[in-house]
C-alpha cells in the first residue's frame, strides 16, 4: 500500500534518510526544505523510478506564512496523510529574529512544529496518521523561560535549543490532550541520540569538536532513523509516546507536566492569533512545489 509521508526538514540529515527509505518502499514523500540544491541532491540519490513519488516544497518554516502556505498546498494536493515527520531545526550562535519578529530557534524548532501539526490534523486523522517529532524527550537539562520565551535577555544558542526541546515535550502533551484519546492520530516524541548532522551554523571551535566527536561516537543519519522507520508503519497505540534511543521515556517526568502543556498551548495560540490579527507576517518566497521527476 502506497503511503503519504510529509517530512519537514526532509532534504538533509535524518529527514533525508527517512525520505530515501520511504521512496525505496514505494511511498509518496513530500519533503519540505529551504534549499533547492539539497532537494536536487535528494532526488539524485533516489532511484529514477522513485523520483516521480517525490515532491519538494521550498519553504522557510521559521515564518508563519510559509507554514500556512505549505500546509495549504499539502492539504489541497494530497488526501490522507499517513505520517508527519518533524525534523527541521537549526542552531543559531547569535540571537536571530524571523520576519515575524520571533526568536529563530523558538520559531523553527518549536512553533513550526505546532503549526504544521495543527494545520494538517484533518489529513492525519483521515489517514490514521502518526506525528513523529524528532527532538529530545525527557531531557532534564535546560528550562522553560516563561517570562522570556523569545530569549530577549541573555541569549545563548545552546540554552535556546534546550528550551525548544522542553517546549516540544509540552507540545506533544498538549496535542494529545487537545485532540483527545479517541483521536486516530498518534504523537511520538523521539530522541535519536548523538547524530552526525550539519555543523555550518556552529562556531569554528565547536564545529571542529563536533566533527571529531562525530567521527568516533555519533550515528550516521541513516543509522539514527532506523528506530523511527517502524513507527511510520505501525505507530504505538497510545495517543502520546516518548522514546529516547529506542527506550521508552516515562510521561510522568516533570518535563511532560500537563499544566505546563496547557499553559504553553494557550500562550502559543494567543501569539499566533495576535500576529495574524496584526498582519505581521508575509509570504517571503513565491509558492513553489517541484516534482523532482520533471
Amino acid at each position: 500500500m502506497t503511503r503519504t509521508i510529509v517530512i519537514a526538514g526532509g532534504t538533509t540529515g535524518m529527514g533525508r534518510a527517512i525520505a530515501l527509505d520511504r521512496l525505496r518502499r514505494g511511498d509518496r514523500v513530500v519533503a519540505i526544505g529551504r534549499s533547492e540544491t539539497n532537494a536536487r541532491e535528494l532526488a539524485e540519490a533516489a532511484a529514477e523510478e522513485d523520483r516521480r513519488r517525490l515532491t519538494f516544497l521550498r519553504a522557510d518554516l521559521s515564518t508563519l506564512a510559509e507554514n500556512d502556505r505549505v500546509a495549504a498546498e499539502i492539504a489541497s494536493s494530497h488526501g490522507a496523510i499517513d505520517a508527519l515527520v518533524l525534523c527541521a531545526n537549526r542552531h543559531n550562535r547569535a540571537r536571530t529574529t524571523t520576519a515575524d519578529g520571533l526568536e529563530a530557534t523558538f520559531a523553527l524548532y518549536y512553533l513550526s512544529r505546532f503549526l504544521l501539526g495543527e494545520a494538517l490534523r484533518e489529513q492525519l486523522a483521515d489517514g490514521g496518521g502518526v506525528v513523529v517529532n524528532v527532538a529530545a524527550p525527557g531531557i532534564k537539562a535546560g528550562s522553560v523561560r516563561w517570562d522570556d520565551l523569545q530569549f530577549e535577555r541573555g541569549y545563548r544558542g545552546l540554552k535556546a535549543q534546550l528550551q525548544a526541546g522542553r517546549l516540544n515535550d509540552l507540545l506533544g502533551v498538549g496535542f494529545a490532550a487537545a485532540h483527545g484519546a479517541d483521536s486516530p492520530i498518534r504523537y511520538v516524541l523521539f530522541h535519536p541520540g548523538f547524530t552526525r548532522s550539519g555543523t555550518a551554523s556552529l562556531s569554528p571551535p565547536a564545529r571542529t569538536l563536533i566533527r571529531l566527536l562525530g567521527a568516533v561516537a555519533a550515528l550516521s543519519p541513516a543509522r539514527a532513523v532506523e528506530p523511527i522507520l517502524p513507527l511510520l508503519d505501525d505507530p504505538p497505540h497510545a495517543p502520546l509516546t516518548a522514546i529516547d534511543r529506542g527506550r521508552p521515556v516515562s510521561l510522568d517526568l516533570p518535563t511532560f507536566d500537563p499544566g505546563d502543556a496547557r499553559r504553553l498551548r494557550a500562550l502559543t495560540e494567543e501569539l499566533v492569533s495576535r500576529l495574524r490579527q496584526r498582519g505581521c507576517y508575509s509570504i517571503a518566497t513565491p509558492t513553489e512545489a517541484v516534482n523532482q521527476a520533471t
